[in-house]
Formats: structure tokens, C-alpha cells, sequence
């Protein structure tokens, strides 16, 4: 099975959207300049942007966030924020893309995250950050804990969305793996291998190709044609699936598409569909998010991997952090009949 019928797409969505789903994890803005280039600087070797206009969206555990209230899925958002201007329209762009905020924490003395991208002639030329990364202080964990132990008894999924800036702590995720575990909730995680967190008891870890090779402390020769023949990627597998023992493992592989893995099992190899690709950024989150909504709604885990990667496929030939609807989602699968 390479693809679904449209039926079964069409019956997967409806059933996502009697679901919840809850995020965990570390928010952000994402915030666009645009503009042009003209010129060089007289001052340094580096181009003069002309500003055109400005926009911004939620970005890290917010987008996935926004990608499953885009494709109608009910969501609750727990994280933390500042108390300052970037919070404030973070806030409002949540609420406006109908994600629940009741579980997001405003500290004092913590910055919103912003990310702040200056594009030119739909190039990126520069990437500035904001933000604190140190770990969350032992109250501050502990009151998210609360939030997440109401919000569990409604949730049919939890995905967790580490970025390396201190809200996904080793307490924490112990805690919600044990909370989880308790009561049989799908669990996943989009690892960070430079954040070094326990990861075995999940359900489900999306690294993509580089994050997986150094998941598994071993180094990349290079790409092979087909990634079921190719011996380096197939032994990263083997060292993940053995080390953490997640359900699944599900490694994006950028042109190549994704590899779903689980133990004593053939991988599944799904090749991309992607048409064009004018931006990879936040095609993780898509992937994701797609995936564990797909399961949530009582997708197989094969069933859930192909939707993620037409879910994907969507987003990438969109230039920013990205969503798709279930109309353009459906369209993905009539389009490659």
C-alpha cells in the first residue's frame, strides 16, 4: 500500500475532528521581513534589504499546534510564554487559528521565543533568534504538569514539541511518559539529539535524516538511491529502534520521503510527493502533527505515514512555516492517480 483511497482520506479527517489532541512544548513567533535587493552595503560586503511589508506566525510546538486545528482537529497548546508584545500576538494569532491557549504560561522574566527571518526575493538572508534556553525552573514544570494532568483525561494523542528551549525538561517528559503510559495515549516526539533527553518508552519519534544519524551517534557516508538498500541509514534504524524502543520510528528523508520503522518489521519506504519544494522549514511539524491525528482518529500506523506524507508534500511547495487543509490534503491523493 503506497497510497489511500479518497474515501478512506475523506473518513480519516471526519473522525480527527471528534478528536483532541494536546501539545506539549516549546512555542515560539515566527516573524517574516520582506523585501528586495538592490544593492550592497558600502559599509560591509552584505545586501541591503529594502523593507516591503512584515508578517508573522506561530512557530515550534505552536505550529504543530496550528496544523492540526487547520485540518479541524480540537487542540490544546500548553507551553510557556513572556509577558511581553511578542506574547500578546502570539496569543492572538493562536486564538484566530482556534487553538486552545488555556494551558500556555505566561512567566515573568522569560522571554516570548521569536524567531525573526529576513527574506529577499524568496531567498532567506538572514535568521536572528530570541529567546532563553535555559531549563524551566522545578515550579514552573510543576505547574505545567498540572495543566497537562487536566488536559490528559480529554485527549486521545499528546505530541511533544522539544526545540531545545527549556520547556521539555527530563522531569517533565518522565512524567507525562508515566501519565501517558497509564492511560494507553499515543505519545510523539520530534527529537532534538543535541538536547540529549531520555527517549525510550514513546510511541512515536520523527527525526529526519541528519537528526537520526546523530541520534545514533554515527556519521552520514551520504545518500543512497534507494533508501531500503541503503546499508548506513538502515543500521542508524536498527541502533534507534534498539536503544529507544519507540512503537514506531518514523525517519523523513527530505526528496527521498519517509521511512516508517518498528521492530522485528520490515521498514515501509514511502516515497516522497512532493511537486515542488520552495521551503522545508516546519515540514516537521506537518509530519507530525498529520501523523499522530491520523492514529488519534484510528488511522494504521502505514495509513498514518502516507497521510503525513501528502500532509508534507502540501506544506513544502509553500514558502514560510506552513499548513494544509483537508481540501488541499484530499486534492494531494486525487492528484497522484
Amino acid at each position: 500500500m503506497k497510497t489511500l483511497p479518497i474515501r478512506r482520506v475523506n473518513e480519516l479527517l471526519d473522525r480527527a475532528r471528534k478528536t483532541r489532541v494536546l501539545v506539549i512544548g516549546d512555542v515560539m513567533l515566527d516573524q517574516f521581513i520582506w523585501g528586495r535587493v538592490a544593492r550592497i552595503s558600502p559599509e560591509a560586503p552584505v545586501p541591503v534589504v529594502e523593507f516591503q511589508r512584515e508578517s508573522s506566525m506561530p512557530g515550534g510546538a505552536a505550529n504543530v499546534a496550528r496544523n492540526l486545528t487547520g485540518l479541524n482537529v480540537p487542540t490544546e497548546l500548553v507551553g510557556t510564554i513572556g509577558r511581553d508584545d511578542s506574547a500578546r500576538s502570539l496569543k492572538r494569532l493562536l486564538e484566530e487559528a482556534k487553538v486552545g491557549c488555556g494551558g500556555i504560561l505566561a512567566l515573568p522574566g522569560r522571554p516570548t521565543s521569536i524567531k525573526t527571518r529576513i527574506i529577499a526575493h524568496q531567498q532567506q538572508v538572514v535568521r536572528v533568534d530570541r529567546e532563553a534556553t535555559n531549563d524551566l525552573d522545578a515550579r514552573s514544570t510543576a505547574r505545567l504538569l498540572e495543566v497537562i494532568e487536566q488536559e490528559l483525561p480529554s485527549s486521545a494523542a499528546v505530541i511533544v514539541g522539544d526545540y531545545g528551549k527549556g520547556v521539555v525538561t527530563q522531569p517533565l517528559l518522565e512524567r507525562v511518559k508515566l501519565l501517558c503510559r497509564a492511560r494507553g495515549i499515543w505519545l510523539s516526539l520530534d527529537p532534538k539529539p543535541f538536547h540529549h533527553l531520555n527517549l525510550t518508552g514513546l510511541s512515536l519519534i520523527t527525526p529526519n535524516r541528519k537528526e537520526a544519524f546523530e541520534l545514533a551517534d554515527l556519521s552520514d557516508g551520504g545518500h543512497a538511491k534507494d533508501p531500503l538498500n541503503d546499508a548506513e541509514l538502515l543500521r542508524v534504524r536498527e541502533t534507534l529502534l534498539s536503544r529507544f524502543k519507540p512503537a514506531f520510528l518514523l525517519i523523513t528523508l527530505g526528496d527521498q520521503g519517509m521511512l516508517l520503522c518498528k521492530r522485528d518489521q520490515q521498514p515501509f519506504h514511502i516515497p516522497t510527493v512532493a511537486r515542488e519544494v520552495f521551503d522545508v522549514s516546519g515540514a516537521g511539524d506537518t509530519v507530525i502533527a498529520t501523523f499522530t491525528l491520523a492514529i488519534a482518529a484510528g488511522a494504521s500506523p502505514m495509513e498514518a505515514a502516507i497521510l503525513s506524507n501528502h500532509a508534507a508534500g502540501v506544506v513544502v511547495g509553500k514558502f514560510g512555516t506552513a499548513t494544509v487543509s483537508s481540501e488541499e490534503l484530499v486534492e494531494s491523493f486525487r492528484s497522484v492517480r
